[in-house]
């Protein structure tokens, strides 16, 4: 399985307060869509990414609400990246609609249970390279 890009992503109900955060965190920007938020560096490095979730409880860690966070996996070939993950224990939470899409993701399971995503198409390079230069 070749992995283009690792993306540590947060769940957050705010969108626009977590992702500032991060940004201002990091010193990166954001690029936005109405369920995802990207925050970028300025050569067009995916630092962080933050996924709507609505019903999003803050955790209360190390002594009541599990953490929420999650790895995405960015790959070339999702079919074979599937084949593989499953192969070394992963199991499927949720599949994509069409694994030849441009752009989709599926949800698994590693072997203890935290889930990670396996996603293709989200912006590539050049978007985020356009992205900085209409800045």
């Amino acid at each position: 399985m070749e992995i283009v890009r690792q993306v540590v992503v947060f769940d957050a109900a705010d969108l626009a307060a977590e992702s500032a955060f991060w940004a201002g965190m990091l010193g990166g920007r954001v690029l936005m869509d109405a369920k995802w938020h990207s925050v970028i560096d300025a050569e067009g490095r995916w630092l962080v990414g933050v996924q709507l979730a609505p019903d999003h409880v803050p955790p209360d860690w190390p002594d009541g609400i599990e953490q929420q966070v999650h790895l995405d996996l960015h790959v070339n070939d999702p079919a074979r990246a599937h084949a593989e993950a499953i192969a070394l224990g992963a199991r499927l939470l949720k599949a994509a609609d069409d694994l030849t899409a441009a752009e989709g993701h599926q949800v698994y399971a590693d072997p203890a249970g935290h889930p990670f995503c396996l996603g293709w198409g989200h912006p590539d390079d050049e978007a985020i390279r356009r992205f900085l230069r209409d800045r």
